[in-house]
């Protein structure tokens, strides 16, 4: 199964142990039909150094067919996620895919700042990401291509070896900016698909504590 993450920015003013103290304890339970009650809480919080890790669980029905009937479930989905301080940024990193990522820092900010827009998306410049790839050119396999000034095409893309020393590389340059690639990490040589808004996807068999390494060691520091 594929493993993915996200990353946000902390945009107010806030330390890590401020943040651990809204967070505590939080635990919030709603009626829902068939009488079922469903919980929404944060779980394993831990305060070390200059990061706060912890668990977000949020319960959700589902209706399960059985023999033409549709009977109600309770599942519970969860993102564990990181706090951590950075130079001069306070980061958060999410475990799960972009549409869940991005409900869960919604929902940490409205609990911590009271509303949403206190954890906003963290960007890669464009510049930094096309210097990610060409510094190690050959691990690259798939570039996507955005800000497409060529009418009624929106992205571009390019696929297979030594794309950097490809014409259609520097033609697609010429015409719009790198989103999004597929390489294999030099250091960890783990296979990721990085965009420019800071979804990172593990397409290698990964770990949660390493996929979050990963993003620690290789991704923060393309941050801007």
């Amino acid at each position: 199964m594929v493993l993915a993450a996200k990353v946000f920015r902390v945009n107010e003013e806030i330390d890590l142990k401020s943040i651990a103290r809204k967070l505590q304890n939080y635990h919030v339970e709603e009626e829902a039909e068939e009488g079922k009650k469903l919980v929404t809480e944060i779980i394993d919080l831990d305060l070390t150094g200059e990061s706060l890790t912890g668990t977000y669980l949020k319960d959700s029905i589902i209706y399960i067919n059985r023999r033409g009937e549709k009977t109600p479930a309770i599942v519970t989905l969860e993102a564990p996620f990181k706090f951590s301080k950075y130079k001069d940024k306070l980061l958060l990193t999410i475990i799960g895919k972009k549409s869940w990522a991005n409900h869960v820092a919604n929902e940490l900010s409205k609990i911590i700042f009271i509303a949403i827009g206190g954890i906003v998306e963290a960007k890669i410049n464009p510049e930094t990401l096309r210097r990610y790839h060409e510094e190690n050119p050959e691990s690259t396999k798939v570039i996507f291509f955005d800000n497409i000034d060529i009418p009624n095409i929106s992205k571009l893309s390019l696929y297979g070896e030594d794309l950097k020393n490809t014409s259609l590389y520097t033609q697609y340059l010429s015409h719009g900016t790198i989103w999004y690639i597929v390489a294999t990490s030099k250091k960890s040589g783990y296979v990721m698909g990085i965009t420019r808004n800071c979804v990172i996807t593990a397409f290698s068999k990964i770990s949660q504590y390493d996929l979050l390494k990963f993003i620690e060691e290789e991704i923060y520091p393309l941050i801007d």
